[in-house]
């Protein structure tokens, strides 16, 4: 995180997504209050308080997909400076006015700028960083301070000023505090405008010629609607996004009733919608770690099915307590796919078609979470109480308890269409995943890198390897070099020579043995020290190895290869490819070859942030300069401050 607020263009853009949540938040708080006063009856004041709602949820269900196009086609810097200051004349104006009707349309106008405004933000991300890993942690701090810093600071700031109010001017002084909060929230957006329109250059992205000469905005969204269709990845990370969110949604429109159903009342719906948030947090600052341990195109599918089944437990739950524990695992699990969709965008979505996929997962998340909202409860008052016989007794169920098991079982199902539209490994169950996701590994300490060279016969990673480690010497890295060639290939080869008597698995042991010796004697230790750590075959050796072995089967052979390595991970391989199409040059004959390269193009394609794929085609400097425009920009800047590393 340090590394990514260092960055000046996104520290200035985080602290304006700050400043915009902490406005959005509070005038929710103030409209919402504003707009009960502004009415008389409560019939009236019910009808206004839920028009807020709906009339904010209008531009997302007519403008989403409109917004993203022009987020593409326009300067994103220009978009988002034109939005704020519109947003700053329209929160003033409200007080001004003081009509229920004119709140209503600004509040459409408002929440119209939003649809524009976030979409342009939001793609502006990625470019602002200068790796692509560092994607996930911009997410994750965007989201925890616009639901976690964002929502206290609104309110804390709401209530100090009603406080205010109702202490100093009675009615007349609380209307006249809903002003000054609108007021406040305008000015905020007129001091982000200036903000990103003369600090922030940097949002601006692509040069403006490139973006005149884009397609027009008609053109701009049937692409965009061509291409969310049409991708796989985009098209069940849209599938899961509404599985997700329905689930909060339905926990949260339901919430009342439910904690009626406990015996509860508003301390227990408050507390219910407080550990939605909570777990929200939480998943949001879990997910990385998860993600380094399962890929992220199947740990957001696998994410929404336990979505699904914590909200199952929900409407079992027994008692508060467990329906607390219940509601707060629906909110994480619902945190870690919403990050992890949004790394996916970040990391994997071309940048001239970001915007209208940031937009259409927005408006899919507002369409969804609202639209859940207000449908929840009008269920639940169709479907009301049910009278169940079981074993001869007779239990009256509450309508929310079905409502919940529907919804639990619907975000499950989802979630599953999700993972098999975003998984390469169609034919594998999804158990394993979600276990892998929950096992931990021997910790990784230290903030060195490990680069692996696969995919070519051994001699020709050796070489590449060779060359790379010599490359990040004259760039000023300590570099710890290991190859298969020298030693430890004696050892390797020896402990398989020892274990041959045993038969093909024996050899494979012996093999991964020598790889965990290798991992604890020497990786760990200088990755601990901050040094550069190339490996030829780090994956590769083993692999190898496996397919030898025809009586490993594939899936022994991951979970030997997460054995012997600990789960220490590469954080960027280095695949060399000799026909352009993701295949590695021949190192054993016939299908033995043909399984190491599916296994290995398998793992590329699963992980594309963290492969560079290479073609292995020409003589070796050339080859080695290619590997090293494709591995620069995922590589930390030189530490002057490191100490020459020795490998032991």
């Amino acid at each position: 995180m340090r590394s990514v607020l260092a960055i000046p263009a996104f520290r200035r853009l985080w602290l304006v997504t700050a400043g915009s949540a902490t406005g959005e938040w509070l005038s929710l708080l103030a409209l919402s209050a504003l707009a009960t006063q502004l009415a008389s009856g409560y019939q009236a004041q019910s009808f206004a308080l839920g028009g807020v709602v709906a009339t904010k949820l209008l531009p997302a269900l007519l403008l989403g997909p409109l917004a993203g196009a022009l987020a593409d086609k326009f300067d994103r810097r220009h978009v988002m400076v034109v939005c704020d200051v519109l947003r700053f004349g329209l929160f003033i104006s409200i007080p001004l006015v003081g009509s229920l009707v004119w709140l209503f349309v600004a509040v459409f106008l408002i929440e119209l700028c939003a649809m524009f405004w976030i979409p342009a933000k939001d793609a502006a991300v990625p470019n602002l960083l200068r790796r692509p890993e560092q994607v996930e942690t911009a997410n994750q701090l965007a989201l925890v301070v616009t639901y976690g810093v964002a929502v206290l600071a609104a309110s804390g700031l709401f209530t100090a000023l009603s406080s205010a109010g109702a202490a100093f001017g009675g009615d007349a002084g609380e209307t006249a505090t809903l002003h000054v909060a609108l007021a406040l929230t305008g000015v905020a957006y007129l001091v982000m405008a200036v903000t990103v329109g003369f600090f922030i250059p940097e949002i601006s992205g692509r040069a403006t010629e490139r973006r005149e000469q884009a397609p027009g905005v008609l053109a701009l969204l049937r692409d965009g609607f061509r291409f969310v269709a049409g991708t796989p990845l985009v098209r069940g990370l849209v599938a899961g996004i509404v599985g997700a969110f329905a689930a909060g949604g339905t926990v949260v429109g339901s919430a009342t009733l439910y904690a009626a159903s406990l015996g509860g009342g508003n301390a227990a719906y408050g507390i219910l919608f407080a550990a939605v948030f909570v777990g929200l947090a939480l998943g949001m600052a879990v997910a990385p770690g998860m993600a380094r341990r399962i890929p992220h195109n199947r740990l957001f599918g696998a994410a929404i099915v336990a979505a699904g089944a914590a909200l199952v437990l929900v409407a079992l739950a027994p008692h508060l307590f467990v329906a607390i524990t219940a509601v707060a695992l629906v909110g994480g699990f619902a945190g870690i796919a919403f990050l992890t969709g949004l790394t996916i965008i970040g990391t994997e979505v071309a940048d001239d078609v970001r915007g209208r996929v940031v937009a259409f997962v927005q408006s899919i998340v507002r369409l969804t979470l609202l639209g859940s909202m207000a449908l929840v409860p009008l269920v639940v008052g169709l479907v009301s109480a049910q009278r169940v016989e079981l074993l001869g007794r007779a239990f009256l169920v509450d309508g929310t308890r079905i409502v919940m098991l529907a919804g639990g079982l619907v975000a499950a199902v989802v979630g599953t269409v999700a993972y098999r539209q975003m998984n390469d490994r169609r034919t594998e169950p999804m158990l394993p995943d979600l276990l892998a996701a929950l096992r931990r590994g021997v910790p990784r300490t230290g903030s060195g890198v490990l680069v692996a060279v696969e995919g070519g016969p051994a001699e020709e990673t050796a070489e590449q390897a060779a060359l790379l480690a010599a490359r990040l010497r004259e760039a000023g890295h300590a570099v710890v070099e290991l190859d298969d060639s020298g030693r430890d290939r004696e050892r390797w080869e020896a402990a398989v020579r020892e274990a041959a008597l045993g038969g093909a698995r024996a050899q494979v042991l012996a093999a991964a043995a020598v790889r965990a010796d290798l991992v604890e004697r020497v990786i760990r230790p200088a990755l601990a020290q901050g040094a550069v750590v190339v490996v030829d075959r780090f994956l590769a050796g083993l692999v190898q190895y496996g397919v030898a072995a025809a009586e490993v089967e594939p899936r022994e052979l991951d979970s030997l290869v997460l054995w012997a390595t600990g789960r220490l991970r590469p954080d960027v391989s280095v695949l060399l490819d000799r026909d352009g199409s993701g295949t590695t040059a021949p190192s054993l004959p016939g299908e033995e070859h043909m399984r190491v390269q599916r296994l290995l193009t398998r793992m590329a394609a699963a992980e594309p942030h963290r492969y560079v794929v290479v073609d292995a085609a020409g003589p070796a400097s050339v080859v080695a300069e290619r590997v090293w425009a494709g591995l620069a920009p995922m590589l930390p800047s030189p530490g002057a401050a490191s100490a020459p590393v020795v490998a032991p």
